[in-house]
């Protein structure tokens, strides 16, 4: 019979669990909170709940500090994603991850149609805007695609809930390439990506969500409302 100490998650795995479920939530509610801070704090020259051309165009907005600020917290928990001990891929691909995150902060796209951009911002600016969202989106296809269906054993002798939770990673990050590659192409056409880089951002959130195990607390609260009734 398993000890108590054996049978339950080990405390550092709590912790990554707990990390990863916070960079999922925070990816989660970015595309919403963005949208909502917005129209909740209006700009003049930029129509009320209109959807904007990209996320990172909210940085013009209301929501600039919601945008900022979720993308700072964001490039921390990456920075300090520490991942399977011995496993360096993980901190190397969380390290970009965080540095590109906090570039997309750093360095905002071009102002929408109608505002002006700060007087310091550049050409330059916006093209280090761009290569920092590629990299960052990159990454978070990397963590799902490879990093977190990693394991020491094949997959057919690996557990029935780790394979579904490798597949739906998976498909995330299948969904998240497409979503760049649309948001690539509409760029060149001269159409809005706003869309494809939410579906992106929520793909991401997923993968995490998934592989932090974000199911479990909720089926534990569900089984006690459950057993009480």
């Amino acid at each position: 019979m398993p000890s108590t100490r054996t049978a339950r998650a080990e405390p550092d795995q709590l912790s990554l669990r707990s990390h990863r479920r916070i960079i999922g939530s925070l990816g989660l509610l970015l595309p919403a909170l963005v949208y909502l801070g917005a129209g909740a704090r209006p700009t003049p020259g930029l129509p009320r709940w209109k959807v904007l051309w990209s996320v990172s165009a909210y940085y013009y907005t209301g929501a600039v500090g919601v945008l900022v600020g979720l993308l700072f917290a964001l490039s921390l928990f990456l920075f300090s994603y520490r991942g399977y001990r011995g496993v360096w891929a993980d901190r190397i691909v969380g390290g970009v991850g965080g540095l590109a995150a906090l570039a997309v902060a750093l360095f905002p796209t071009i102002a929408p149609e109608g505002l002006s951009s700060p007087s310091w911002w550049t050409p330059r600016t916006g093209v280090v805007h761009y290569i920092a969202a590629i990299t960052l989106f990159v990454s978070f296809t990397l963590f799902a695609v490879w990093l977190f269906r990693k394991s020491d054993k094949p997959r057919r002798d690996r557990p029935p809930d780790k394979r579904r939770r490798d597949d739906i990673c998976l498909v995330c990050g299948l969904v998240m390439i497409a979503c760049v590659l649309w948001a690539g192409v509409a760029s060149l056409l001269d159409r809005p990506i706003f869309a494809a880089e939410s579906i992106a951002i929520v793909a991401f959130a997923i993968s995490w969500l998934v592989k932090g195990k974000a199911h479990e607390p909720v089926i534990r609260a569900a089984r006690k409302v459950i057993g009480r009734g």
